[in-house]
């Protein structure tokens, strides 16, 4: 829910704007002079300030300034009954977001105050992306992958907390994306922080921020991942090494739906749908004491487990093709896998799962022969701990039927296994395409079309 800040020190101005204000379903909060305003700025986070410029105790252009020095991303209003051009001018470049003459039309405002609500949504979203935001894509026509996407789509239309569990490399982070995506929250900001990656000192400022002079160094309030994410959805990767500390904070933010910055002296409203991801066996954590046994309730009310890579193998031809589409941008020919090659990557167990995989083909399309990717481009220990492929010949005849095979896997691929459109691609009947589909053992990767 949005919050909203009036100043105005004309009490009829002010009952009659917070009850319209209300009425539109956002929260408001009042004061009747500058230093009263500022005071509930320095307790709580707003998104729109309303002001008036000629206030007791503090203008408005001051209060603006210290707003924007508190929080820069607070949009401000202001409104004055003497105003002209060159007062409007100056108050736009000295950071207000919006300047409206006395009296105005309520209906006019509540307009602009919409505009101002939107533009921050959006700037949040540009933050998300910023953040590292990944395509919600799932790669994969596994039952496995079945399964996950069809618990993604309930699980998306609610509000519930969820625990994705899976080895490192699996996809989880785009699990939570897909969430998020489909999600009632979707055109809210998703912010995503990874627990390991930031020092123990430093976690709960970024996850909860700080106030000003809480702390050597804070110079200015700090606004926390979970108020920038207000609205919208926090990813807490890696949530098996959060500190102990830590992990008792954000019991209590996921029960009161309030965080406190460090040195804050009021609780901050945030409404945020919280996901976590894990490589820990939390259960494990728990047991050892690693791990708070409450906080693992709270989380766990939806449980996604990630598949490896191995337990779901019909799906690698499916993601050699996207990552070797990926590093074809901007060839002039684009690079093929052989048969043979391919039958070393479906053979692979991958501990590094998905993650190992892409890898693998990036460094094939960087160090290959030739214009196409063989066994030899590939890993030596991929070669080497992997039975050889039946499908190997020097003669003519082999290496014929061999392109014969590549040509129309990927025929089949790229028109997503339709024997019709796949035939007229390649120029034959489909008596005929059936027939080499039989003769080279795809069907299992061809169902009927």
């Amino acid at each position: 829910m949005a919050r909203i800040l009036l100043a105005e020190d004309d009490e009829i101005i002010l009952i009659t704007l917070y009850d319209r204000l209300g009425r539109e379903g956002w929260q408001v909060d009042r004061a009747g002079d500058g230093k009263q305003a500022l005071a509930l700025i320095e307790k709580g986070r707003y998104h729109v300030v309303i002001s008036d410029i000629r206030m007791p105790g503090l203008s408005g252009i001051s209060l603006m300034e210290r707003v924007k020095e508190m929080s820069p991303h607070t949009e401000v209003i202001l409104m004055t009954a003497y105003g002209n051009v060159n007062d409007a001018v100056d108050c736009m470049r000295r950071g207000a977001a919006d300047y409206i003459l006395k009296p105005f039309d309520m209906d006019d405002l509540i307009i602009r105050i919409g505009r101002l609500l939107d533009k921050q949504i959006l700037r949040a979203r540009c933050a998300s992306l910023s953040e590292g935001l990944v395509s919600s894509r799932i790669i994969g026509n596994s039952t496995a992958v079945a399964r996950m996407e069809e618990m993604i789509g309930k699980v998306a239309v609610t509000g519930a907390s969820v625990l994705i569990s899976g080895e490192s490399g699996t996809g989880k982070e785009l699990v939570a994306s897909a969430i998020h995506n489909q999600s009632l929250r979707a055109d809210g900001p998703y912010i995503k922080i990874n627990c390991a990656a930031i020092p123990e000192a430093l976690i709960e400022s970024e996850l909860f921020g700080h106030e000003r002079g809480s702390f050597t160094g804070a110079h200015v309030r700090k606004i926390g991942k979970f108020e920038l994410a207000d609205r919208g959805t926090i990813l807490l990767d890696e949530i098996g090494e959060m500190p102990l500390p830590l992990q008792a904070k954000l019991l209590r933010v996921l029960q009161e739906k309030e965080i406190e910055r460090i040195g804050g002296k009021q609780p901050v409203a945030v409404d945020v749908r919280v996901m976590c991801a894990t490589a820990r066996d939390l259960e494990e954590e728990v047991r050892e004491g690693r791990f708070r046994q409450d906080l693992l309730y709270r989380l766990k009310v939806i449980p996604i487990h990630v598949p490896p890579l191995r337990d779901r193998k019909e799906d690698i031809p499916l993601l050699c093709d996207h990552f070797l589409e990926e590093f074809n941008a901007g060839r002039p020919t684009p690079l093929l896998i052989t048969p043979e090659a391919m039958d070393y990557l479906a053979a692979y167990d991958y501990p590094g799962n998905i993650r190992e995989l892409r890898n693998i083909i990036e460094r094939a399309t960087v160090l290959r022969q030739g214009a196409m990717i063989t066994p030899a481009d590939l890993p030596g220990d991929m070669t080497a701990t992997v039975p050889a492929p039946a499908f190997t010949s020097d003669r003519l005849a082999d290496a014929v039927a061999g392109a014969e095979k590549l040509c129309i896997r990927q025929a089949l691929r790229k028109s997503d296994n339709h024997k019709g459109e796949t035939a007229v691609v390649l120029g034959i009947s489909r008596k005929t395409l059936w027939e080499k589909i039989k003769l080279y053992q795809l069907e299992s990767n061809s169902p009927p079309g």
